[in-house]
């Protein structure tokens, strides 16, 4: 089955061409960091206008790059939340038009989903049920994954994710947008142990919640006693503010894993190519016995082939969409609640 994904939940318009739900064919992403750079973060309206101008020539594109023609199509998936109401509905609408003009079957697929779905793409997932760490730019969330859409969600950020702060304290460094990349090269000729930012929801009482708008503010106080630090006190803090994230978010996850005595771990979602978190949590499955899953940095951050991936198993399952479906900007990962 020839699934096309298309994606534009944010400032990426994607498309791409999976074969079966694990072979892609095609992964074509029009990035818009130019668009929203000179103004430290995604603008909405103009996400939304991007997203019209690229959404055909990206579509071309993963067409051309796979060497099929829409007839070859079987299937259509796309990005319908959460999300950018005005963004998603770019992609939305256009998958539904190709759905109704060719006869083709559609699903609506929840951007977690997708990101859950990256691992398969790259010919060793995880095997089933496994822990699974979902850390983006809007979400951060622990979810037992026990079958394709079957999830289990453990807990989730009470308040900002690991990306948002990732993001927000670079924009407080001035390292510009998007700076969560820029703090993780920066962080790596730092010392982690410089500055002794909070770590929030530590204790074992609060479970697999996660919280960390304090540390974004802690960043913020110390930017205003200390000022924007350049040279190495910039590496030193960039370090050190990437330290406390990273431990919380790992300490968390080994938690979890040996109170559910799981051996299988991923982390998926954009904050999954840090190379910071990449390093620490490999260390912890080390040392307590569990193997760590993690997608390529291009499977990380939002695609298309993910989308196409999760549609595959939803097809698969004999889900369909109508042509009433819709945009959400809100949308709980489906599943249930631990």
């Amino acid at each position: 089955m020839l699934v096309l994904g298309l994606e534009s939940s944010c400032d990426e318009t994607a498309a791409a061409v999976v074969e079966d739900g694990t072979r892609v064919l095609a992964d074509v992403v029009a990035s818009q960091n130019e668009v929203h750079a000179p103004y430290g973060g995604v603008v909405p309206e103009l996400a939304s206008r991007a997203h019209v101008v690229n959404v055909i020539p990206v579509l071309r594109g993963a067409l051309d790059q796979a060497g099929v023609s829409l007839d070859k199509i079987d299937a259509v998936a796309v990005t319908c939340g959460p999300g950018l109401v005005g963004a998603l509905l770019v992609a939305l609408e256009t998958a539904k038009a190709l759905a109704w003009v060719r006869g083709l079957p559609l699903v609506g697929v929840h951007h977690l989903e997708g990101h859950l779905s990256a691992v398969y793409l790259d010919g060793d997932p995880p095997p089933l049920p496994h822990l699974a760490l979902i850390v983006s730019g809007g979400h951060t969330s622990l979810v037992r994954v026990d079958g394709h859409g079957d999830v289990v969600e453990l807990g989730a950020t009470r308040d900002d994710a690991a990306g948002e702060a990732f993001d927000k304290g670079a924009k407080l460094l001035g390292l510009g947008y998007p700076g969560g990349a820029v703090v993780d090269r920066l962080a790596k000729d730092g010392d982690p142990h410089a500055i002794e930012f909070p770590r929030a929801m530590v204790s074992r009482d609060t479970g697999d919640a996660f919280s960390f708008s304090g540390l974004k503010t802690s960043l913020l106080h110390h930017v205003r006693s200390h000022g924007v630090p350049e040279g190495k006190a910039l590496a030193d803090v960039c370090a050190s503010y990437q330290h406390a994230i990273v431990e919380v978010l790992v300490r968390k996850t080994r938690r979890a894993a040996r109170r559910l005595a799981i051996e299988h771990v991923q982390i998926c979602g954009g904050v999954a190519a840090n190379s910071g978190l990449r390093a620490a949590m490999r260390a912890a499955g080390e040392e307590d016995g569990f193997r760590v899953y993690v997608p390529p940095p291009a499977r990380c951050t939002d695609n298309a082939a993910m989308i196409a991936s999760a549609g595959y198993w939803h097809l698969a399952a004999g889900e369909r969409a109508g042509l009433d479906l819709n945009a959400r900007a809100s949308w709980p990962l489906p599943g249930r609640r631990a």
